[in-house]
């Protein structure tokens, strides 16, 4: 069966079908997704709870992320990551810091809790208040789990091996990517959710900054390093200096996750500053909370 052109091969052209049914895949999985988030925040309205913090604008950003995991996986973006590693760490950077910021903007934890079946909430409901929920509810726990989460995602598949591999399997390159999208997800959350689910205060700058910082880091080893750290096809697979591409897909990743982190941290420090001046308990880290029920299924917010 011909594939629409407009699904293009894996990087470096070794895909084949295989690598345009992993591409449908994608895009089935996306679409599934955003019904069943929209499933979920209609269940919530139907029910008058929008003040469980799934307001428009938050509905609207959850949908623009969808929209730009999708746009990562057509031309123009993915033909360019094709050419070279630097565009390869575009895309890379496009699923981080663009993506993963709307997806955590749009609380979608309680929409798809909602859009499960009956049987299925009662299971999120009783992992969330169960041991494991309430040890991850622990502010400075949670800060360094998604932490070292993200961080070892980011330089896992950013060593030679990995990345090598990624360019051979189309199964291994969209693990890659989904484990990109889910380690993202999971860190803007930690800011950027419905304020009773999100870290604040000195534990959210401090997150920003480790992760800002470990970023940068292996931005610097690809930029500075004296020679090429991958093989020959995986750098200027269309041409050019091997050295010169690796080197610029290190400024790719350094510039833009340091300018949305720093721009982040900032806002979460500057906020912070003034809560403690004013005496604002909201700015405060949030206390866990303690031992009791389970809370409603309808309420389980998915982390």
């Amino acid at each position: 069966m011909t594939m629409p052109a407009v699904l293009p091969l894996a990087h470096g052209g070794g895909g084949g079908d295989a690598e345009r049914w992993w591409q449908i895949a994608a895009i089935l999985a996306i679409t599934g997704v955003g019904a069943a988030y929209g499933r979920g925040v209609q269940e919530l309205w139907h029910r008058a709870r929008v003040g469980a913090g799934i307001s428009p604008p938050r509905a609207a950003a959850f949908a623009a992320g969808l929209a730009v995991l999708l746009l990562a996986q057509l031309p123009p973006l993915h033909t360019i990551a094709e050419e070279s590693f630097a565009g390869h760490m575009g895309q890379h950077m496009v699923l981080m810091v663009v993506a993963g910021p709307l997806l955590a903007l749009g609380g979608a934890g309680l929409p798809l809790t909602m859009a499960l079946p009956v049987g299925a909430r009662r299971v999120v409901a009783r992992l969330r208040s169960g041991a494991l929920g309430r040890w991850l509810r622990q502010p400075i726990r949670r800060v360094l789990v998604v932490g070292v989460l993200h961080t070892g995602v980011l330089w896992f598949w950013h060593l030679p091996a990995p990345y090598t591999a990624a360019l051979h399997s189309p199964a291994v390159h969209a693990v890659e990517h989904l484990s990109f999208v889910a380690a993202a997800w999971l860190l803007w959350s930690a800011v950027l959710a419905p304020s009773r689910h999100r870290v604040n205060g000195g534990m959210a700058f401090l997150l920003l900054f480790g992760v800002g910082m470990t970023g940068a880091a292996l931005g610097a080893v690809l930029t500075f390093a004296p020679a090429p750290l991958y093989p020959g096809h995986a750098l200027a697979p269309s041409g050019g200096d091997p050295l010169t591409d690796q080197q610029l897909a290190g400024l790719v990743m350094w510039i833009p996750m340091d300018m949305v982190v720093l721009a982040l941290a900032l806002s979460v420090f500057v906020r912070w500053l003034t809560g403690l001046e004013h005496g604002t308990p909201g700015d405060r880290a949030l206390p866990a909370r303690g031992p009791g029920p389970p809370a409603p299924a309808e309420e389980v917010t998915t982390r």
